[in-house]
């Protein structure tokens, strides 16, 4: 397994906005700086999700630790607060040493003769945080102060102090203890969803708090973002450890959000005399094999990989095999299980999305068989067939608890390459191959059906397939492919028409369906192969922008939310009077990601010449190491970066932010386009080697949703992508081929 290791005692700006990640299989999750401060309003210990793998609520924001040796009081958290209007920051990660990330977290910290080690996880499947504290005294008697900050919000919604009393009243309080067995905190916060909060420690007296409150707690990104980026948290005591001189000690929490589902099983299930640290120790010690064991059956090479921890304190440290183990750790932060159907669904970004139909299918490759996790993936294809409606697949599954949304043009056809991998990987496994042949022709093989029938007659948001065999989508104000933001009435990216991914991925269904119809003897099998034929021959003829020597992205638009090309050069001159030619025809050829697809997907459109020059065209303009950008750097709309409100980063969002989940299929275009040999993987590897340092920058050991258009591309958005890790983690395996 892989570990990342960061060095500490540098200024707290330096690594505020260094990230971590934790979760549980269920959608709850933890994280935090590196530093040991929050700089998101969705951070904290123990984040609970209450009706899998939503309806998430922070129970436990963090804990809070300071020394007192001779007289003298040494704080180690870290935090900023606004305090009369001006910013105050404590910096204790001055006194911490290094900040490590392999399964668990571990926060090392030296204060004068005192060792301390901090480290946190979460129980996988189960709303439950263990914090285990091992201190060493090589000096003075001296005391160790842990005072927890408890919450109760929805996780995106940060208190204010009125409202923190509110649901937090002093009164919700109610402690149990006794000094050689530590005892129990019990928070019953004052709100609808009948939840308790139990924080229990294995020793130390406890001392109740004068001020009970922590308001103003400053979250740097989210100011960064132009919001007021202030919580607040509840902290009625402290929890006060006496370490005499020489003494090594060992203080374990476990915190725990028990509701009315949960209090039966959890009465039942730890008996009155439990240890504590020993559990918390057992929940941490889970989370490290669990990440070793993952990392393990992805790497089918067992002599490089022989099971024991790599960790990384660097860049220059990351080989390309280590990059992808750690990916795979990755991954697993992503799959969770749905109460609803009591099975596996992917969430689509952390800190805050939920399931996404789209980004699960694009994502599901990479984070499910790359990874070896076929009842997963089989699982999550079971997910979205129960709810495949009209010929669509849900677009997302909101965070309420409502129906699911069906707002996408693309997640179906998606769908379709997720079964087509998923019959190729098990393809090759004996003991697979047999019961997934026979999965899909049961349970899937209607799904898809449907969804041809769906396209080809018309369905929802003014998807269906026109006379030339290409489909169009989207009307008005409906965004239906991945570029997606509205402001109010304004629409950033418009592509109503026909889009080129869509098109691309249509007619890769086609053949897909073909293909399994004859492979189970279905009449209609004839009908898609020429359906398919007739798809390709518009596609060639219509999407083709000659003078460019790339695709267009979308034909069949309103010409008006195309934006005339400045004129830079003589060059320029001849490609923006065939630019604006064929923008008045309705061919919108401003330079996009979305053509990479058309070169990507397993079956060709194109001749080998052009794909060549989609893939110079894309690799020239639109590469920014970690991604791919949403638009040429040259045209007039073009936004360099992602940062303030959410309208001027929605300005941004598909109009130069770069994807990190387009390298992907950037990658698979690139090696197949420059001859598939060895070369040509090692010319792949060198344009992934950003990534490599990116492990280090954002959120440890993940890749971020998104990256600003032009250098240095800072990460933005979610911190930890599903679609971002998993593309990542195919075009490892299947065109660099690193095992």
């Amino acid at each position: 397994m892989v570990g990342f290791e960061i060095a500490g005692g540098g200024p707290l700006e330096a690594d505020l906005r260094r990230e971590w990640v934790l979760t549980n299989g269920i959608g709850g999750y933890a994280g935090g700086s590196v530093t040991g401060a929050l700089n998101r309003t969705h951070q904290g210990y123990l984040i609970a999700s209450l009706h899998p793998p939503v309806e998430r609520y922070i129970a436990l924001t963090k804990t809070e630790e300071r020394v007192i040796a001779n007289d003298c009081i040494t704080e180690l958290s870290a935090s900023v607060h606004m305090k009369d209007g001006r910013e105050t920051a404590c910096e204790g990660n001055l006194y911490m040493k290094s900040f490590l990330s392999d399964g668990a977290v571990t926060f090392r910290y030296e204060v004068g003769s005192l060792r301390i080690r901090k480290t946190v996880a979460l129980g996988y499947g189960e709303n439950k945080c263990a914090i285990l504290y091992r201190i060493e005294n090589l000096g003075d008697a001296a005391k160790f102060i842990v005072t927890p900050l408890f919450n109760w919000r929805e996780h995106s919604t940060p208190h204010t102090g009125e409202t923190v009393c509110a649901v937090l009243p002093e009164s919700c309080a109610k402690l149990s203890c006794s000094e050689e067995s530590g005892g129990t905190v019990t928070v019953v916060p004052d709100a609808p969803q009948k939840a308790q909060v139990k924080f229990a420690f294995s020793r130390g007296k406890v001392q109740e708090r004068t001020e009970k409150y922590d308001i103003g707690i400053c979250l740097k990104t989210e100011t960064d973002n132009e919001a007021e980026g202030l919580d607040c948290a509840f902290k009625p005591y402290d929890i006060v450890l006496e370490v005499g001189t020489g003494e090594s000690k060992v203080l374990g929490c476990i915190c725990d959000v028990i509701t009315a589902d949960s209090e039966t099983a959890a009465a039942s299930g730890k008996p009155e005399d439990a240890d504590t640290a020993a559990e918390a120790q057992e929940i941490i010690n889970n989370a490290r094999e669990r990440a070793g064991e993952l990392a393990d059956r992805a790497c089918r090479d067992a002599e490089a990989f022989p099971g024991h921890k790599h960790i990384l304190s660097s860049p220059a440290d990351v080989s390309d095999r280590m990059l992808f183990e750690a990916l795979v750790q990755a991954a697993d932060n992503f799959i969770a299980y749905r109460s609803s159907t009591g099975l596996s669904t992917v969430l689509a970004g952390l800190p805050w999305f939920t399931d996404w139909g789209r980004d699960t299918m694009i994502a599901f490759t990479g984070l499910t068989l790359v990874t070896g996790r076929f009842d997963d993936a089989r699982a999550i294809l079971a997910t979205f067939a129960q709810y495949v409606k009209d010929g669509l697949v849900p677009n997302m599954f909101p965070d309420d608890g409502q129906e699911p949304l069906y707002n996408t043009a693309d997640a179906s056809l998606w769908y379709f390459y997720a079964v087509y991998k998923y019959l190729e990987y098990t393809a090759s496994d004996e003991n697979e191959s047999a019961s997934a042949r026979e999965f899909v022709k049961r349970e899937i093989w209607p799904c898809l059906k449907q969804i041809i029938n769906g396209y080809k007659n018309g369905t929802h948001f003014s998807i269906g397939m026109d006379t030339d065999g290409l489909v169009r989508a989207g009307g008005g104000f409906d965004q239906v492919t991945w570029m997606d933001v509205r402001v109010g009435d304004w629409v950033a990216t418009p592509r109503h028409g026909k889009p080129v991914e869509i098109n691309a991925l249509w007619y890769n269904a086609l053949k897909i369906a073909e293909k399994l119809a004859s492979d189970y003897g279905d009449p209609d099998a004839a009908e898609y192969g020429a359906l398919a034929d007739r798809v390709k021959q518009s596609f060639r003829e219509r999407f083709w922008f000659e003078d460019g020597g790339y695709l267009f992205d979308v034909i069949d638009c309103d010409a008006d939310s195309i934006p005339e090309k400045r004129e830079l050069t003589e060059e320029g001159d001849r490609l923006a009077e065939a630019f604006n030619r064929a923008a008045g025809h309705g061919s919108d050829p401003r330079i996009r990601p979305n053509q990479i697809y058309a070169v990507s997907l397993p079956f060709a459109l194109l001749d080998p010449e052009q794909e060549r020059r989609v893939v110079d065209i894309v690799q020239e303009k639109l590469y920014a190491e970690c991604g791919l950008r949403s638009l040429d750097p040259d045209d007039p709309d073009y936004h360099p970066i992602y940062l303030g409100s959410l309208e001027k980063r929605d300005h941004a969002y598909h109009q130069g932010t770069a994807w990190g989940f387009l390298l992907g299929g950037f990658i698979t275009a690139y090696v197949k386009t420059h001859g598939a040999g060895e070369t040509a993987r090692f010319e792949a590897a060198d344009l992934i080697k950003p990534v490599k340092a990116h492990l280090f920058g954002n959120c440890i050991g993940s890749v971020c949703e998104i990256f600003d258009g032009d250098a240095p591309h800072n990460g933005r958005g979610c911190y930890a992508q599903a679609w971002s890790v998993g593309e990542l983690l195919r075009c490892l395996y299947e065109d660099i081929k690193i095992l």
